[in-house]
């Protein structure tokens, strides 16, 4: 079987695979688990995160020994309303129950009880890709091809579904133990149809048509896509100011400058990922993430078997030791009775 045979059957197989995959989801949205498990069913370690709108925490589950460490993120209900986020945190728990990619945490389990909501989700003992980048300062092609080959794998699988996911960053690619990534923070994901026009996300990978209050949809992925793989590559963004208007400005004025040491083929990817006209940028093409998975930056990548996890990873974190920060203790301030039931109904 010639090589253009190939790739139309291992296409097919993918376009199979992702119909299976979208009906599977469309049943879990449509039937969404509700309350899984309850407070007392965890022992609290330790904080490993902090946020907005509440913290992460390491626990173990008391009954279920297979599962041994869980990262439990604890959203305070009344932040989430007078930060008028409770759409958002509603659609975070629907979509990612329904969820099911090898890049992506787990939801395993989710409940509320009064002052809280709580979701119980899959724990990436490496840590956060933010803080390995920083420690090495950048890293080699190779590295950056096989991180950003399971983003654009990922990114293929949540399109497929009809989400956008509006938040890719290194604070938020987590290691696992195998030395895999697993997105995480949904906070920002949302199913889309045609367009959407919130404005959200972290100002040096916000597209331009976010920033220049345009409908905008799947293109504002790849085009974050472009911006994490010109930071692993680099060590730095390619867009970075001391305010968000001065970064905005240099977004919008599409103009990227590139290290010496960056291969012509990175540099060509980069150029069409980070595209401020939509109709020219990778991912928002009609051959949509062919264009990304088969352009010649990516010719030795196997995605399949990277979507297998069958490629080495060019690190393995050590999970003996502490991979996240330490925080204060501080602790849970539950109220007597349920708030805000109505507004929370849904979760």
């Amino acid at each position: 079987m010639g090589p253009t045979n190939s790739t139309k059957r291992s296409q097919t197989e993918i376009h199979t695979f992702l119909e299976k995959e979208k009906e599977r989801f469309i049943e879990k949205i449509e039937n969404p688990i509700r309350q899984n498990a309850n407070l007392d069913d965890f022992e609290l370690t330790r904080t490993i995160g902090t946020g907005s709108f509440g913290r992460v925490v390491l626990v173990k589950h008391r009954k279920d020994s297979e599962k041994e460490n869980i990262a439990l993120k604890i959203l305070d209900k009344q932040v989430i309303v007078k930060m008028k986020q409770i759409d958002h945190t509603l659609a975070e728990k629907k979509i990612l129950q329904a969820l099911s990619c090898p890049f992506i945490v787990k939801l395993l389990y989710t409940f509320k009880y009064n002052s809280y909501l709580y979701l119980g989700l899959e724990y990436a003992p490496g840590g956060e890709l933010f803080t390995h980048l920083r420690a090495i300062g950048r890293y080699t092609e190779d590295m950056s091809r096989f991180y950003s080959a399971q983003m654009v794998l990922a990114f293929e699988y949540l399109h497929h579904l009809g989400v956008i996911y509006r938040d890719l960053k290194p604070e938020n690619l987590l290691f696992a133990s195998d030395g895999y990534l697993k997105m995480t923070d949904f906070g920002f994901a949302k199913r889309v149809k045609d367009r959407t026009w919130t404005l959200c996300g972290t100002p040096e990978y916000l597209a331009p048509e976010i920033i220049l209050s345009r409908g905008y949809n799947k293109g504002v992925d790849y085009w974050a896509l472009g911006v994490l793989m010109y930071e692993m590559s680099a060590g730095y963004p390619p867009f970075f100011a001391d305010q968000p208007i001065q970064i905005y400005e240099k977004i919008v004025s599409g103009r990227v400058r590139f290290p010496n040491h960056f291969s012509v083929e990175l540099k060509d990817l980069l150029k069409n990922l980070l595209q401020v006209d939509l109709t020219r940028r990778y991912g928002n093409l009609k051959s949509g993430v062919r264009d990304i998975k088969e352009h010649r930056w990516y010719k030795d990548v196997d995605f399949i078997a990277i979507f297998q996890k069958a490629v080495p990873a060019p690190f393995i974190p050590r999970t003996d030791k502490e991979n996240y920060e330490m925080y204060d203790e501080q602790p849970l301030t539950v109220s007597p009775s349920e708030r805000f039931p109505r507004e929370f109904l849904e979760f």
